[in-house]
């Protein structure tokens, strides 16, 4: 019997992987870049770009504050040291060394008071110290009318110079400036015109 040939099949060689080559877009070939080529150009762009200014917020003038009250009125006030800014310094200004330095509700007090009666009444504190010109005031009040505001603006300017100076206590509690004044109208009673006024009487 003839003998039978076997053949063993040869393994095929596998083929040889193509490497796909990939273009380097403009992005990745600066991030391919060196890390110290990066850094110079950072501290670069850091020197070339101008400083920034910082604006310091102004300092706030020192005050003393205090609170005035009159009937119906309440009046805040708040006394400062008096400038050489704060004087009338132009040309043709001049300089009245009998006008306090006082504003009411953002105007002149003798603007706000028509009556010069209570701009005498406003003053009375700083003119009894003999220093009308050695301090500005502002107030803001509310509440009452014209003379009861002129009553706090005063009780309020009175208190703000004692803590400006304990040693103006004495004279103008003396004065009777720092005592609040209780005074008010008394209310309405019952079967009567107001507080006392009473109808005419009729007998019959």
């Amino acid at each position: 019997m003839p003998k039978k040939t076997t053949t063993k099949a040869k393994p095929k060689k596998a083929a040889p992987k193509r490497e796909a080559k990939i273009k380097a877009t403009p992005k990745q070939a600066a991030t391919s870049e060196p890390r110290q080529g990066r850094e110079v150009a950072e501290l670069e762009t850091r020197e070339t770009a101008t400083p920034v200014e910082v604006k310091k917020p102004a300092s706030k003038e020192k005050y003393y504050e205090a609170m005035g009250r009159r009937k119906e009125s309440v009046a805040r006030v708040r006394l400062y040291t008096k400038k050489a800014a704060d004087l009338p310094t132009q040309m043709g200004a001049a300089t009245t060394e009998d006008k306090a330095l006082i504003v009411i509700n953002g105007k002149d007090y003798r603007e706000y008071f028509s009556d010069a009666g209570l701009w005498e009444v406003v003053e009375s504190p700083l003119k009894k110290l003999k220093s009308i010109n050695r301090f500005k005031v502002t107030v803001v009040v509310h509440g009452g009318g014209k003379s009861g505001q002129a009553g706090a603006i005063k009780h309020g300017i009175a208190r703000t110079l004692v803590d400006f100076d304990q040693n103006f206590r004495k004279k103008l509690k003396k004065s009777g400036y720092l005592t609040r004044d209780p005074r008010a109208k008394e209310r309405r009673k019952y079967g009567l015109k107001k507080a006392r006024k009473a109808p005419r009487w009729a007998k019959r």
